[in-house]
């Protein structure tokens, strides 16, 4: 076991620096150019469409595929994620954070673009998709869309759900109760209890509890930082000067990369927000929406509303506090002591609260993309029995993952998330010309005062190969 995790440290110290570093990085910045900056052009667009009813009264709307990936990106790592960024990293990882979310917004509107594009029809008329179809359809590798099927519920089912259970139970350390081989099964036990009720339900029941809990956790957690930052207004200025000056500290960078606050930034922001990762094109691809632009947009926002708004909240309060983040605190611990210095032992107890809402989501959200690979893979919707199977499975790695390691646990979803954002970025470079030439269709409709309406024909796609826009 000891040689499997030096095996697994060792590829990921590859795996995130160079390699994906620099790919991320490339494709954030080529989409961005290439759609005429569309983070700051349409950002008044997407926040309209938010609010688009869909024609039909069971439809998924844009709002609702929105809350399911943001659901999965606003998760355990918007805490326990940004605080073992900055404690392991340095205050400048923030800084990072920022860079990847802005960049990468453009990504995510091109791979929710095109699942929209390449979205698959169900039998009762709804629709879902994600990246493998969009492999298979636009690049016609079935092959290729097996693995990144494979990669995702791996990632997913396992590395990340695993993970939240982990980061949850890690927050009740700060208790007298707490003991080492008792306490993580039990509060295991009782999330994979919880998730697994409402998992069995199904993708309704699923869509229906994260529509409604996931904008109340997170105006909840956002005041609570904007109450940290007021009563500490004067380390406001500190703050800054100290994120941006780590931020560049190069020498500290070029010194030892694969710990710096760059690398933690840039592994902690792809594995919150997802921006280029594959994931949110199976949400969007749910919606129903008159244009896939449209959806493409709100994928976006979603990665602002992740990273420039919660993860900086967490940012926010536990660096304004003055506590210094150190190794020893990485972790819910930090966020925790930062705000005990206000609110006293209610600061502990809201960190575990706000964990324990954003991992039942999280759990949530990522068992809803598995969904769509699982029909993906068997070429159908799966069979209910099949799906019992599995998510009766899923419960017990959520189980499974409370007494994890926490650098095994880290290590283990940041390997399966690169798989992952590799094949994933590979496929939308190579099919970004479609969802470009969306783009372009639905500006020029927007400048003719039409709402847009898509047709796969307006930008050279054969409607015959698709199930939607002919």
């Amino acid at each position: 076991m000891e040689i499997f995790k030096s095996i697994i440290s060792t590829v990921n110290g590859y795996l995130y620096y160079p390699i994906l570093i620099i790919i991320l990085l490339a494709c954030g910045f080529y989409f961005t150019i290439s759609t005429g900056f569309i983070q700051f052009s349409l950002f008044s667009d997407a926040v309209k469409v938010i609010g688009e009813k869909p024609a039909g009264k069971d439809d998924v709307s844009s709002f609702q595929a929105l809350m399911v990936s943001t659901a999965s990106r606003v998760g355990t790592g918007n805490i326990v994620g940004v605080s073992n960024a900055i404690c392991l990293g340095g205050p400048g990882a923030v800084f990072w954070m920022w860079i990847i979310a802005v960049i990468g917004g453009a990504s995510a509107f091109i791979e929710s673009t095109l699942a929209q594009i390449f979205k698959k029809k169900a039998k009762d008329g709804s629709s879902y998709g994600g990246p493998s179809y969009y492999i298979e359809n636009g690049l016609g590798s079935r092959k290729l869309g097996v693995v990144f099927a494979i990669a995702l519920i791996l990632t997913y089912a396992v590395g990340f759900n695993m993970l939240a259970s982990f980061n949850l139970q890690d927050s009740f350390k700060a208790y007298g109760f707490y003991q080492k081989g008792i306490t993580p099964w039990i509060i295991g036990g009782i999330l994979a209890l919880i998730a697994g009720y409402c998992i069995l339900g199904g993708g309704k029941r699923i869509i229906k509890y994260t529509s409604i809990i996931v904008p109340i956790m997170g105006l909840i957690y956002v005041f609570m930082s904007i109450f940290m930052i007021v009563f500490n207004i004067k380390n406001l200025g500190p703050m800054f000067k100290l994120i941006i000056d780590d931020a560049f500290n190069f020498r500290a960078i070029f010194g030892g990369v694969a710990g710096s606050a760059m690398v933690e930034g840039i592994k902690r922001g792809l594995y919150s927000n997802e921006a280029g990762m594959g994931s949110a094109p199976n949400a969007a691809a749910s919606a129903v929406v008159s244009h896939p632009v449209k959806q493409g947009l709100v994928q976006m926002i979603s990665v602002f509303i992740d990273t420039l708004v919660i993860c900086t909240a967490t940012a926010f309060m536990a660096l304004v506090s003055g506590i210094a983040p150190v190794e020893e605190l990485a972790g819910a611990g930090y966020v925790q002591e930062a705000l005990a210095t206000v609110i006293g032992p209610f600061g502990y107890i809201f960190i575990t609260f706000c964990l324990g809402l954003f991992a039942f989501t999280t759990l949530l959200g990522n068992l809803y993309y598995c969904d769509s690979c699982l029909a993906y893979l068997k070429k159908e919707v799966p069979s209910k029995n099949f799906m019992l199977a599995f998510r009766i499975i899923a419960t017990v790695m959520i189980f499974l993952g409370a007494g994890m390691e926490m650098k095994f646990a880290w290590n283990l979803a940041d390997l399966l998330m690169g798989i992952m954002a590799i094949i994933n970025i590979f496929s939308i470079f190579a099919l970004g010309k479609y969802a470009l030439g969306a783009l372009e269709d639905y500006r020029k409709q927007r400048k003719e005062n039409k709402d847009p309406v898509f047709v796969a024909a307006n930008i050279g796609l054969d409607g015959e190969k698709l199930d939607f826009w002919k």
